[in-house]
């Protein structure tokens, strides 16, 4: 055989190579049902979630619901703008435009005041960050580090990516959500220009673990440990909700958060409502969602409609959908504009919130974020959020979707082979 046959085979054996790493995790998925015999409601769930799951459900925190660009993004620049010691920051999308300069410049004006400021951003989705507002940011001496960057030394793992969304000031304030920096963000979900979107305001004990989860990726970017009162103060309990800060990366066991998922609809009793930006459920959290009907779970679960920014998405979410219509679930399209939300209520007193979607891709290759907390009081406050969201949802009937048309079948089956990577 020739030497350049030998050497073709070699690079074409690294590239297959590199491309299964990017697409394919080493660890096994779960493949059974989980079925325990206990619900929300009984405390064994919440010793499983503490447990099994960790870190543990932490008491005395308070939380402030925060809906659409024009309440969050103020509350974020004013939080940062007020900070005294520190200012840790991770972000998937950060585009350039209005609410990019307002942060950038906020965070280097306290870098400046000598305020030690970390910012974790995504390699990919902070792409479209223009080259002046990092060099404003860098230059005012905020500590910078991109979280698998294109680059040869990276290009194994180019296709993990950090999906988290978190803000901590002074190691006191937490933030955290579905909002990325873009201008698609601000205003209040009025027109398809402006998205409908959440975040959360955070105070208590629970705020160590936000802040644990961006040390997370500072040492996996920086590689440097931060430490003393002005990352982990002393935190005294400022209400009663216990909470709980859930990440999962693959490097740290990427079926974690596909368990929470999982184990949180298999212990729904009465009620379940999702909103999910990209709701493409896996073969198990089908038969997950089915099974949790059959027993009596009212399953309302709401998506984009056709204002969306991944149509690709939405055509293999509908392709997902036979078994649920057909089991009773309740499938909603949110119709004034792109829907970002991604929140699980469940029984009425379990919520999670956060940067996890309802796929293939949060669940096994993105590092996500999620805050889970147990309180009937805010998932009240959560509910009404969700009917809200209902009345300007179109449901979508077994019939209907039974009725579309063959090409919009065939494109839907197509994007549904692809679905691990959406």
């Amino acid at each position: 055989m020739p030497w350049w046959w030998i050497l073709l085979a070699a690079i074409g054996g690294g590239v297959v190579t590199l491309v299964l790493q990017n697409f394919t995790t080493a660890e096994k998925k779960i493949r059974y049902e989980i079925d325990p015999d206990f619900g929300i409601e009984d405390p064994r769930f919440r010793r499983m979630v503490s447990s099994l799951l960790g870190p543990p459900l932490v008491p005395g925190n308070r939380i402030q619901a925060l809906q659409n660009g024009d309440r969050i993004f103020p509350a974020m620049l004013a939080a940062i703008r007020s900070a005294q010691r520190s200012i840790c920051f991770e972000t998937y999308i950060y585009w350039s435009g209005t609410i990019a300069r307002e942060l950038s410049e906020a965070l280097a004006e306290r870098a400046r005041a000598g305020i030690p400021v970390h910012v974790v951003l995504d390699g990919q989705g902070a792409g479209k960050l223009e080259t002046s507002l990092v060099d404003l940011m860098a230059d005012a001496g905020v500590q910078i580090e991109k979280f698998h960057p294109i680059r040869w030394r990276t290009i194994s793992r180019m296709n993990n990516r950090t999906h988290r969304k978190l803000l901590i000031i002074d190691g006191i304030t937490g933030f955290t959500g579905g909002v990325g920096i873009a201008n698609q963000w601000r205003g209040d979900a009025q027109d398809k220009d402006h998205w409908r979107d959440m975040h959360f305001r955070v105070e208590g004990p629970v705020v160590a673990q936000i802040q644990a989860a961006f040390m997370d990726n500072w040492l996996k970017t920086r590689a440097e440990v931060l430490l003393g009162d002005a990352y982990f103060p002393s935190l005294e309990a400022v209400g009663e909700v216990p909470m709980q800060l859930f990440k999962s990366s693959p490097d740290e066991g990427s079926e974690s958060v596909r368990l929470m998922f999982l184990l949180s609809i298999a212990s729904a009793r009465r009620t379940l409502r999702i909103e999910n930006a990209y709701f493409v459920p896996d073969d198990l959290s089908v038969q997950t969602l089915c099974s949790a009907a059959r027993r009596g779970v009212r399953i309302q679960v709401i998506v984009p409609g056709q204002i969306i920014d991944t149509h690709i998405t939405r055509r293999a979410s509908r392709a997902r959908w036979g078994p649920l219509l057909d089991a009773g679930l309740e499938i909603h399209e949110f119709q004034p504009t792109m829907f970002h939300c991604k929140m699980m209520i469940v029984d009425d007193v379990w919520v999670s919130v956060g940067s996890t979607n309802f796929d293939s891709r949060s669940f096994r290759l993105n590092a996500e974020a999620n805050l889970n907390i147990y309180d009937r009081a805010f998932a009240a406050e959560q509910i009404a959020v969700f009917d809200t969201d209902l009345a300007r949802s179109r449901r979508v009937s077994p019939e209907a979707w039974r009725a579309r048309p063959l090409s919009e079948m065939i494109v839907e089956h197509a994007a549904a082979l692809v679905r691990s990577q959406l």
